[in-house]
Protein backbone atom coordinates (compact mmCIF):
# COMPACT_ATOMS: atom_id res chain seq x y z
CA UNK A 1 0.00 0.00 0.00
CA UNK A 2 1.26 3.81 -1.01
CA UNK A 3 -0.15 6.85 -0.86
CA UNK A 4 -2.19 8.25 -3.48
CA UNK A 5 0.03 11.25 -4.13
CA UNK A 6 3.21 8.73 -4.32
CA UNK A 7 1.21 6.60 -6.44
CA UNK A 8 0.31 9.48 -9.37
CA UNK A 9 4.07 10.73 -8.98
CA UNK A 10 5.52 7.13 -9.71
CA UNK A 11 3.33 6.85 -12.62
CA UNK A 12 4.28 10.16 -14.34
CA UNK A 13 1.32 12.22 -13.97
CA UNK A 14 3.27 15.16 -12.05
CA UNK A 15 5.25 15.61 -9.55
CA UNK A 16 4.41 14.75 -6.00
CA UNK A 17 3.32 18.55 -4.76
CA UNK A 18 1.14 18.80 -8.06
CA UNK A 19 -0.22 15.47 -7.46
CA UNK A 20 -1.48 16.62 -4.26
CA UNK A 21 -3.03 19.52 -5.47
CA UNK A 22 -4.91 17.48 -8.35
CA UNK A 23 -6.35 15.44 -5.15
CA UNK A 24 -7.20 18.21 -3.23
CA UNK A 25 -8.93 19.56 -6.89
CA UNK A 26 -11.14 16.37 -6.51
CA UNK A 27 -9.59 15.69 -10.20
CA UNK A 28 -9.06 12.19 -9.07
CA UNK A 29 -10.98 9.10 -8.16
CA UNK A 30 -10.76 5.81 -6.47
CA UNK A 31 -12.39 2.93 -7.81
CA UNK A 32 -14.98 5.47 -9.00
CA UNK A 33 -15.09 7.80 -5.78
CA UNK A 34 -13.84 11.24 -5.74
CA UNK A 35 -10.94 11.58 -3.30
CA UNK A 36 -10.22 15.16 -1.65
CA UNK A 37 -8.18 14.97 1.21
CA UNK A 38 -4.35 13.50 1.05
CA UNK A 39 -3.15 10.72 2.68
CA UNK A 40 -5.22 7.54 1.22
CA UNK A 41 -3.48 4.73 0.58
CA UNK A 42 -3.99 2.67 -2.52
CA UNK A 43 -2.41 -1.26 -3.71
CA UNK A 44 -2.41 -2.49 -7.28
CA UNK A 45 -5.79 -3.86 -6.69
CA UNK A 46 -7.42 -0.31 -7.05
CA UNK A 47 -8.32 1.65 -9.91
CA UNK A 48 -7.23 5.00 -10.22
CA UNK A 49 -8.33 7.96 -12.66
CA UNK A 50 -6.87 11.38 -13.14
CA UNK A 51 -9.34 13.78 -14.93
CA UNK A 52 -11.15 11.31 -16.52
CA UNK A 53 -8.15 9.34 -17.21
CA UNK A 54 -7.45 5.39 -16.23
CA UNK A 55 -3.60 5.33 -14.69
CA UNK A 56 -2.21 2.39 -16.34
CA UNK A 57 0.01 0.35 -13.80
CA UNK A 58 3.31 0.31 -14.42
CA UNK A 59 5.40 -2.83 -15.16
CA UNK A 60 7.64 -3.56 -12.42
CA UNK A 61 11.45 -3.41 -13.51
CA UNK A 62 14.41 -4.75 -11.74
CA UNK A 63 18.15 -3.74 -12.50
CA UNK A 64 21.63 -4.22 -10.38
CA UNK A 65 23.98 -1.38 -10.93
CA UNK A 66 27.92 -1.25 -10.82
CA UNK A 67 27.42 2.37 -9.04
CA UNK A 68 30.86 4.03 -9.75
CA UNK A 69 32.20 7.11 -7.19
CA UNK A 70 31.05 10.78 -7.82
CA UNK A 71 27.60 9.84 -8.71
CA UNK A 72 24.62 10.49 -6.58
CA UNK A 73 22.14 7.55 -5.63
CA UNK A 74 19.07 9.47 -6.24
CA UNK A 75 16.56 10.90 -9.49
CA UNK A 76 17.38 14.18 -9.52
CA UNK A 77 20.00 16.47 -8.34
CA UNK A 78 19.53 19.99 -7.48
CA UNK A 79 23.61 20.77 -7.75
CA UNK A 80 23.30 18.99 -11.42
CA UNK A 81 25.85 16.33 -10.52
CA UNK A 82 25.35 12.74 -12.03
CA UNK A 83 22.79 10.34 -10.96
CA UNK A 84 22.47 6.43 -10.77
CA UNK A 85 19.22 6.95 -13.01
CA UNK A 86 21.43 8.72 -15.19
CA UNK A 87 23.28 5.64 -15.86
CA UNK A 88 20.05 3.81 -17.00
CA UNK A 89 18.75 6.29 -19.57
CA UNK A 90 16.97 3.47 -21.98
CA UNK A 91 14.71 3.05 -19.19
CA UNK A 92 11.40 4.59 -19.61
CA UNK A 93 10.22 3.31 -16.12
CA UNK A 94 10.33 6.07 -13.42
CA UNK A 95 13.13 3.77 -11.05
CA UNK A 96 14.54 4.64 -7.78
CA UNK A 97 17.64 2.83 -5.76
CA UNK A 98 16.86 0.93 -3.19
CA UNK A 99 18.30 2.37 -0.34
CA UNK A 100 22.02 5.16 -1.28
CA UNK A 101 25.15 4.68 -1.48
CA UNK A 102 27.23 8.04 -1.05
CA UNK A 103 28.76 10.11 -3.49
CA UNK A 104 32.14 8.67 -3.18
CA UNK A 105 31.16 5.23 -1.85
CA UNK A 106 30.96 2.70 -5.07
CA UNK A 107 29.87 -0.29 -5.80
CA UNK A 108 26.24 -2.79 -6.04
CA UNK A 109 23.07 -0.90 -6.35
CA UNK A 110 19.62 -2.25 -6.97
CA UNK A 111 17.08 -0.25 -8.62
CA UNK A 112 13.20 -0.41 -9.47
CA UNK A 113 10.24 0.82 -9.51
CA UNK A 114 7.95 -1.57 -7.02
CA UNK A 115 7.95 0.07 -3.63
CA UNK A 116 7.32 -3.00 -1.36
CA UNK A 117 10.20 -4.74 -2.92
CA UNK A 118 12.54 -2.04 -1.82
CA UNK A 119 10.94 -1.73 1.33
CA UNK A 120 11.06 -5.25 2.41
CA UNK A 121 15.48 -5.22 1.33
CA UNK A 122 16.01 -1.76 3.25
CA UNK A 123 13.83 -2.34 6.76
CA UNK A 124 16.71 -2.99 9.38
CA UNK A 125 14.11 -5.52 10.87
CA UNK A 126 14.11 -7.83 7.66
CA UNK A 127 18.23 -8.12 7.97
CA UNK A 128 19.88 -8.56 4.09
CA UNK A 129 23.06 -8.41 4.72
CA UNK A 130 25.36 -6.38 2.82
CA UNK A 131 29.22 -6.97 2.61
CA UNK A 132 31.10 -3.97 1.73
CA UNK A 133 35.30 -3.84 1.35
CA UNK A 134 37.03 -0.57 3.05
CA UNK A 135 40.11 0.87 2.76
CA UNK A 136 41.33 2.83 6.23
CA UNK A 137 43.34 4.34 7.25
CA UNK A 138 45.75 2.52 10.21
CA UNK A 139 45.65 -1.11 10.86
CA UNK A 140 43.34 -2.14 13.64
CA UNK A 141 44.04 -4.77 15.99
CA UNK A 142 41.70 -7.17 16.26
CA UNK A 143 40.77 -6.07 19.57
CA UNK A 144 40.15 -2.38 18.32
CA UNK A 145 37.54 -4.17 15.47
CA UNK A 146 35.20 -6.16 18.30
CA UNK A 147 33.53 -2.78 18.89
CA UNK A 148 32.12 -3.19 15.47
CA UNK A 149 31.36 -7.09 15.91
CA UNK A 150 29.06 -6.19 19.37
CA UNK A 151 27.53 -2.77 17.75
CA UNK A 152 28.77 0.81 18.17
CA UNK A 153 27.00 3.88 19.53
CA UNK A 154 26.46 6.23 16.60
CA UNK A 155 24.61 9.75 16.97
CA UNK A 156 21.74 7.72 15.64
CA UNK A 157 21.52 4.93 18.02
CA UNK A 158 23.41 1.88 18.49
CA UNK A 159 24.45 -0.05 14.83
CA UNK A 160 23.50 -3.85 14.89
CA UNK A 161 26.26 -6.52 15.33
CA UNK A 162 28.37 -6.45 11.99
CA UNK A 163 30.76 -9.32 11.08
CA UNK A 164 34.19 -7.98 10.84
CA UNK A 165 37.25 -9.63 8.86
CA UNK A 166 40.90 -8.23 8.35
CA UNK A 167 41.57 -9.03 4.69
CA UNK A 168 45.39 -7.43 4.20
CA UNK A 169 47.39 -4.50 5.65
CA UNK A 170 50.30 -2.93 4.54
CA UNK A 171 52.41 -0.94 6.72
CA UNK A 172 54.77 0.90 4.84
CA UNK A 173 51.79 3.22 3.79
CA UNK A 174 49.87 2.69 6.96
CA UNK A 175 46.64 1.09 5.55
CA UNK A 176 44.52 -1.86 5.91
CA UNK A 177 41.94 -3.74 3.75
CA UNK A 178 38.89 -4.71 5.78
CA UNK A 179 35.30 -6.54 5.04
CA UNK A 180 32.60 -5.67 7.07
CA UNK A 181 28.71 -7.24 6.36
CA UNK A 182 25.69 -4.69 8.25
CA UNK A 183 22.07 -5.40 7.14
CA UNK A 184 21.16 -1.76 8.12
CA UNK A 185 21.45 1.36 6.20
CA UNK A 186 21.70 4.37 7.82
CA UNK A 187 23.13 7.87 6.74
CA UNK A 188 27.15 7.20 5.51
CA UNK A 189 26.58 4.37 8.63
CA UNK A 190 30.13 2.43 7.25
CA UNK A 191 31.89 4.92 7.21
CA UNK A 192 31.00 6.72 10.87
CA UNK A 193 31.66 2.86 12.22
CA UNK A 194 35.07 2.87 11.12
CA UNK A 195 35.77 6.94 12.53
CA UNK A 196 34.09 5.80 15.90
CA UNK A 197 37.06 3.69 16.26
CA UNK A 198 39.07 5.63 14.95
CA UNK A 199 39.96 4.27 11.29
CA UNK A 200 38.95 6.47 8.90
CA UNK A 201 37.63 4.96 5.56
CA UNK A 202 39.62 6.17 2.52
CA UNK A 203 37.92 4.31 -0.15
CA UNK A 204 34.63 2.16 0.52
CA UNK A 205 32.93 -0.61 -2.31
CA UNK A 206 29.86 -2.64 -1.16
CA UNK A 207 30.76 -5.82 -2.91
CA UNK A 208 27.14 -7.48 -1.95
CA UNK A 209 23.90 -7.06 -1.67
CA UNK A 210 21.80 -10.63 0.04
CA UNK A 211 23.09 -13.09 -2.29
CA UNK A 212 23.99 -10.49 -5.21
CA UNK A 213 27.15 -10.03 -6.17
CA UNK A 214 29.00 -7.41 -9.10
CA UNK A 215 30.43 -10.59 -11.05
CA UNK A 216 31.09 -9.43 -14.70
CA UNK A 217 30.11 -5.81 -14.67
CA UNK A 218 32.34 -2.79 -14.59
CA UNK A 219 31.75 0.46 -12.85
CA UNK A 220 28.87 2.15 -14.67
CA UNK A 221 27.42 -1.13 -16.01
CA UNK A 222 23.99 -2.45 -15.27
CA UNK A 223 21.82 -5.63 -15.78
CA UNK A 224 18.04 -6.69 -15.23
CA UNK A 225 17.78 -9.26 -12.63
CA UNK A 226 15.80 -12.03 -13.29
CA UNK A 227 12.78 -13.28 -12.11
CA UNK A 228 14.27 -16.31 -10.22
CA UNK A 229 16.58 -13.11 -8.59
CA UNK A 230 13.44 -11.09 -7.76
CA UNK A 231 11.76 -14.36 -6.23
CA UNK A 232 14.63 -15.30 -3.89
CA UNK A 233 15.37 -11.84 -2.44
CA UNK A 234 11.81 -11.69 -1.53
CA UNK A 235 12.47 -15.27 0.10
CA UNK A 236 15.22 -13.80 1.77
CA UNK A 237 13.64 -10.81 3.02
CA UNK A 238 10.67 -12.62 4.64
CA UNK A 239 12.80 -15.61 6.28
CA UNK A 240 16.42 -14.61 6.06
CA UNK A 241 16.93 -17.89 3.87
CA UNK A 242 17.33 -18.06 0.41
CA UNK A 243 14.47 -20.21 -1.92
CA UNK A 244 14.88 -22.49 -4.76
Amino acid sequence: MERLQKVLAHAGVASRRKSEELILQGKVKVNGKVVTELGLKVSDADTVEVEGVKLEKEQKVYYLLYKPRGVISAVTDDKGRKTVTDLLPHVTERLYPVGRLDYETSGLLLLTNDGDFSYALTHPKFKVDKTYVARVKGIPLKEQLRPLERGIVLEDGKTAPARVKLLSSERKTNKAIIEITIHEGKNRQVRRMFDAIGFPVQKLKRERFGFLTLHSLNAGEWRELSTHEVKQLRVLAETGKIGN
